[in-house]
């Protein structure tokens, strides 16, 4: 290309910082890319694509290259030793991005491989440079050194070809000879002095870096597939982009009909956060009759908060209770369900009064499905806010984590606790307030979930339980977590009603509510005697509601070890507390009543010895 065609982007730019020329960025046309390159492509820089074969090098250069091409300024496309250009055609005019209207107009595809199969290097590159100075392209792709490189760490010259390599490179004597590692050197630094954006692809690994193209390229991409049980999760590194601040780390990547969507990691969000009100200064309802209260108001605007219970409990009811309200204030809701089909997400919410059909052509409700075992978190949060950026939407339910954490692949469950809170962060850097729900059968949020503790992401947490009062099973809940407001530390029981869940009243007058048996509270007979262990007082009670009883029966009700009763009975008949009856039985199969009457009281309890 020569000097009066090049252009001035890389010298003067089309903006300057501070004084400093900026080189002016070409957008990928690759949904995420530019975002993981830092904005986009430095024009006239040159890249190298590497990866195993299927892993997309192909498909991404061409998503790239019809992106840029134009008119004015053409895209040339040189194909080496890989894929023919018919077979190219044929597979990749299948993907959205590609127009076939415009090859060999604005797009032309050149094959180059019989001059390389005969090691005719010189021809190879002169004719790359003729065409590059013939059609004066925006992108140059060279594709690629697949076969040539598969075998060799230590050379080039390696492979299923290297036979006729090898006998080509034995003309090296001749004029003009060079050999493929001096020809690939050629190129690499002919493609960084045109004055255009260039891709070279092929197969390399780690032990190639220390190859001279890798320090000439301004820019490497790696595109690598793992399998892990029954799925393959698709990933794009970029190990050097020079001039722009890219995002480092391994950003999971998709091939779909349009072609490559790259997912990039979920960056800290701090920067982004939206300006505004602080945190907690306004509150949203939950929709739930009776629960705001107990929050102190209900959800503060742009928390995170998790429903924790088990099956049956009302969950996912809560959480549509939740979206209802939004919806008749007008604000925007976006659900993410993962464990049934938005249709009957839908259907259950109609049943709550809401009017969902009209709601989703106002752009108001948004439920998205997302169920195949092979997401990433990045994945899913991309689909979540480019519907809260496209609806506006301030509230979004995430039904449940129970059901994302089996959505994800193998490989993102390893490390699912960051993945989560970096998704929680990102939606509340958002302004976005986030109500969880999560499958959880211990008394706790955290019981048997995933291995690893979750409460810490979460700024408010209610905690549903089933409790076994008097043979039947009842609803209950409690506020077990705040932050920046209280709460109650009651708990209450609810019902959930064709209209939702209702809170009813505190659960008064009981102990032990945590273990599923909660056993009702009842003053004991006399207050405690001085002299009495707690044991002992406790044992006197449950015999005195009891009426009469052996130790083994008082033991059984306690949950109390049967020796450490009967020593506490024989205590009591000796403080003429408790008298045995002539009954059959001995130690713990005798019974024995209390003493009630004022008159039978000894006035004299000497200490336990």
């Amino acid at each position: 290309m020569t000097d009066s065609t090049r252009t001035d982007a890389t010298t003067t730019g089309d903006a300057t910082s501070g004084g400093r020329p900026l080189i002016r960025a070409l957008a990928s046309g690759v949904p995420g890319l530019d975002t993981v390159l830092g904005g986009g492509l430095p024009e006239s820089s040159f890249n190298v694509i590497a990866g195993a074969p299927g892993t997309g090098k192909t498909t991404l250069a061409l998503q790239i290259l019809f992106a840029n091409a134009s008119a004015e300024r053409p895209a040339l496309y040189f194909t080496m030793l890989g894929e023919s250009v018919i077979k190219l055609l044929r597979y990749q005019q299948h993907f959205t991005f590609f127009r076939p209207e415009l090859v060999g107009s604005t797009v032309h595809v050149r094959s180059v491989s019989a001059d390389m199969l005969n090691g005719e290097f010189v021809a190879v590159l002169a004719r790359i440079t003729a065409d590059v100075e013939r059609f004066q392209p925006s992108v140059v792709i060279v594709d690629s050194f697949v076969s040539i490189d598969a075998g060799g760490a230590g050379h080039f010259g390696a492979g299923r070809f290297s036979s006729s390599i090898s006998s080509s490179s034995s003309e090296l004597g001749r004029p003009g000879a060079m050999g493929l590692e001096e020809f690939i050197q050629r190129l690499a630094l002919q493609l960084t002095t045109w004055e255009v954006t260039s891709f070279l692809l092929g197969v390399y690994a780690e032990a190639h870096l220390r190859y001279p193209m890798f320090t000439v390229a301004d820019g490497v991409l790696w595109l690598t597939q793992a399998t892990d049980r029954n799925s393959v999760v698709r990933k794009l590194q970029v190990t050097k982009v020079r001039g722009r601040a890219h995002l480092p780390g391994l950003h999971t990547f998709r091939m779909t009909d349009a072609g490559v969507q790259i997912f990039p990691r979920i960056p800290e969000q701090q920067r982004d956060r939206t300006p505004g009100r602080p945190r907690g200064a306004m509150r949203l309802p939950t929709g739930v009759p009776g629960l705001d209260a107990l929050m102190g108001g209900g959800i503060p605007a742009g928390d995170a908060m998790m429903i924790a219970g088990p099956t049956g409990a009302g969950k996912t009811t809560i959480g549509m209770q939740f979206v209802a309200d939004g919806l008749r204030r007008g604000e925007p809701c976006v659900v993410a369900v993962f464990e049934e089909y938005p249709e009957d997400y839908l259907a259950r919410m109609v049943t709550l009064g809401v009017d969902t059909d009209a709601a989703v052509r106002a752009g108001l409700l948004t439920v998205s499905y997302l169920r195949p075992l092979d997401l990433s978190v990045d994945e899913t949060l991309a689909e979540i806010l480019e519907a809260v950026r496209q609806h506006g939407a301030t509230r979004v339910v995430l039904d449940s984590l129970s059901g994302f954490e089996v959505a994800l692949a193998p490989t993102f469950r390893e490390d699912f606790r960051e993945s989560l809170y970096r998704l929680v962060g990102a939606l509340t850097a958002a302004a976005v307030t986030v109500l969880m729900t999560h499958e959880a059968v211990g008394a706790l949020p955290d019981v048997g979930f995933t291995g690893a503790r979750v409460s810490f992401i979460t700024d408010d947490i209610v905690v549903l339980r089933y409790v076994e009062i008097a043979g039947a099973l009842r609803k209950v809940l409690a506020v077990v977590k705040m932050r920046r407001s209280q709460h109650s530390d009651e708990f209450w029981t609810y019902n959930i009603t064709p209209a939702g869940a209702v809170v009813g009243e505190p659960l008064t007058g009981y102990h032990g509510i945590q273990t599923g048996i909660p056993d009702r509270r009842r003053e004991a007979a006399w207050p405690a005697p001085a002299g009495l262990t707690d044991r002992e007082t406790g044992v006197l009670d449950a015999l005195t509601r009891l009426g009469q009883g052996t130790p083994d029966a008082v033991a059984a009700q306690l949950a109390a070890p049967g020796d450490a009763v009967v020593r506490a009975f024989a205590r009591l008949v000796a403080l003429g507390y408790v008298v045995p009856l002539d009954s059959p039985g001995d130690g713990g199969g005798r019974e024995h009543r209390p003493v009630v009457l004022a008159a039978e009281r000894p006035r004299e309890h000497p200490a336990e010895p």
